[in-house]
């Protein structure tokens, strides 16, 4: 017996909301990570002249060691059921943290870092059950809702854990979000009733290797995947050296606490932008808002090499990451509907794998150009960007195709 509407109404805005806050604490911790590992390095024994490359390195590798699992999220999804694989990725974060927090020594610091690469493949399905979910007339709205997560956490994330560095210590603040990450599983476990249950009986290796050659055959996600590689590439190339830029410009007490009001700066920015992005692509058009919000942050990525100031580059971060953050939105959207409903979760389950190939791509350039000056990180995500672009209007041209046979 069909559900009353209302009774569906609810269903999905609660879905969305726990979706949202169980994303919403995992970029808080990635968001920390990030802000705040420069600075924790010297404290493990890396010498001040090494951290930038450090700080790369264990940015790449982050990136790089997950991918060869990624097929296996989506066809064990595909294969048993979504929620497992959804816990199993907040519980490996959680883990991650602790690990991290108790670690003594740069090794087990990284081994901490690394492991939350296998966390890949969360959002994919939970975005894919919700599309499943919301009504057709609101899924740029619920979509770019969920997002906001994103961009939010990653910079409300230092700005709450700033002020935790400076008094408390790094290890602390880990500590804490690996307790928030657990009370993410618990909350997932109570409340996410998956309603989806996996039919397809084929060995989990071959539905792994169909995953891969349903991109391979379309000509769309040929060029959309590259595009968005691209993207990603340039956007957590900066994510990853801000910290090193922000301790260039600002020489006071409180490092920490300032980098945390900067970067939650952007988060607040970000927090209106990622909403009006997902309305305006609803009402005139999911393409045309993607390309021109693409062009205007090719165009703003050079502004933090005009300014010295932590209020003129406060500014103009703020200004980045708010266009980055609903473009950000945008793509999953893109990728959602390039593809068909038969194959969408396997697709979307690949839908941070651009992320993880700019996590690792955007560092390990890092690395090497920000030896001389680490502003140079704004030129080369314009390019990164500029890559997109061209990349994105190639996409636009191909239809979606059904998988090929067999698959």
């Amino acid at each position: 017996m069909a559900r009353p509407a209302t009774q569906e109404s609810s269903s999905w805005i609660k879905l969305l909301v726990l979706f949202t806050f169980a994303s919403l604490i995992e970029t808080i911790f990635y968001g920390q990570f990030n802000a705040f590992t420069p600075l924790y390095l010297p404290k493990l024994g890396i010498e001040p002249a090494d951290v930038a490359r450090w700080t790369g390195i264990i940015a790449a590798a982050t990136g790089l060691i997950g991918l060869p699992f990624l097929p296996f999220w989506g066809a064990l999804a595909d294969r048993f059921s979504r929620k497992p694989v959804v816990l199993r990725s907040f519980a490996v974060e959680a883990l991650s943290g602790f690990i991290a927090c108790l670690a003594g020594n740069i090794w087990v610091f990284m081994i901490g870092r690394t492991l939350t690469s296998m966390a890949l493949g969360n959002t994919g399905l939970m975005m894919t059950t919700l599309s499943e979910r919301a009504p057709a007339n609101r899924q740029g709205l619920a979509f770019s809702i969920m997002n906001t997560a994103s961009p939010v956490g990653i910079f409300i994330g230092p700005l709450i854990g700033g002020p935790i560095v400076d008094h408390w210590g790094f290890q602390t603040l880990l500590g804490i979000d690996g307790a928030l990450l657990a009370l993410v599983v618990l909350m997932l476990g109570i409340g996410y009733r998956d309603l989806f249950v996996g039919s397809d009986r084929q060995p989990i290796l071959k539905m792994a290797g169909d995953s891969i050659r349903i991109i391979a055959f379309s000509p769309r996600l040929r060029s959309l995947f590259p595009a968005l590689i691209a993207l990603q590439a340039g956007r957590m190339l900066a994510q990853t050296y801000v910290s090193l830029v922000i301790s260039q410009i600002y020489t006071g007490a409180g490092l920490a606490t300032m980098i945390g009001i900067i970067l939650g700066t952007g988060g607040i920015v970000a927090m209106v932008f990622t909403p009006i992005f997902g309305i305006l692509a609803d009402r005139f058009g999911l393409w045309q808002v993607l390309l021109i919000g693409t062009v205007a942050q090719a165009l703003v990525w050079p502004l933090p090499l005009l300014t010295r100031t932590v209020v003129g580059f406060t500014v103009a971060w703020s200004i980045i990451n708010g266009l980055a953050s609903g473009i950000f939105a945008l793509t999953f959207i893109v990728l959602a509907n390039s593809t068909t409903t038969a194959a969408r979760g396997r697709i979307m389950s690949f839908s941070y794998l651009p992320s993880s190939i700019g996590l690792f791509l955007g560092p390990a350039i890092g690395s090497l150009i920000t030896r001389s000056n680490v502003f140079m990180i704004f030129p080369a995500s314009a390019v990164f960007t500029a890559a997109a672009i061209l990349l994105f209007a190639i996409t636009r041209k191909y239809p979606v195709s059904e998988p090929p046979s067999g698959v």
